[in-house]
């Protein structure tokens, strides 16, 4: 399987643990990233240039926000992991982790009798091996090691390129007159005196 795959394949699971989430910030950006990769998988099968440095740019982009997302969780910079930013406060939902996390039990106490039929049931998590923001920490922590391969992988197959294109270049690939063009006459005939009879 190869580096790009391999990326894909993680983004593919971080979306859809961000989907059961409705985390929305999180699920735009797995898409663009998913859209960029496979134009970086593209641009590296057809040797196009153009699409694998538009992946370069990306990569940068997705190691700041993976970057963004490992302060987020652990509340660098007065950013709280209790927050509803990344749900573009939409909703109260949270990572997906943080009730389903390895070791989790999950309880729901039931609304008071004094409350509304429609209020919210309390759940209470107990019992989780680790807890959900090292999860989400550990998950932006791959995806940049992830990315920065992907990164120094395509900055390789960008000068590989470049070097194919120099020696094409050099063999006459891009001239207008190729080396297999052939004149109408030898040169040896042109420059040839005429003979006039008398």
């Amino acid at each position: 399987m190869s580096l790009t795959q391999s990326s894909q394949m993680v983004a593919l699971e971080r979306q859809v643990f961000d989907f059961l989430g409705y985390q929305w910030a999180p699920i735009l950006a797995n898409f663009f990233h998913i859209l960029v990769v496979i134009l970086g998988l593209f641009g590296t099968i057809q040797y196009r240039p153009r699409y694998i440095v538009v992946y370069i740019v990306w990569t940068a982009l997705w190691v700041a926000w993976n970057v963004f997302i490992i302060c987020f969780y652990l509340e660098v910079g007065g950013l709280s992991k209790d927050s509803d930013l990344l749900t573009f406060n939409i909703s109260a939902h949270h990572s997906w982790w943080s009730e389903h996390g390895p070791g989790c039990v999950r309880r729901e106490i039931p609304a008071s009798a004094d409350r509304s039929a429609d209020a919210q049931s309390y759940i209470s998590i107990m019992g989780c091996l680790l807890e959900y923001q090292y999860i989400e920490v550990l998950h932006s922590g791959f995806q940049i090691l992830i990315s920065l391969l992907g990164f120094i992988y395509a900055c390789y197959v960008i000068s590989v390129i470049t070097e194919e294109e120099d020696s094409f270049d050099f063999i006459g690939g891009f001239d207008p007159f190729p080396l297999y063009h052939v004149n109408e006459k030898p040169s040896h005939l042109l420059l040839k005196p005429v003979h006039q009879s008398s």
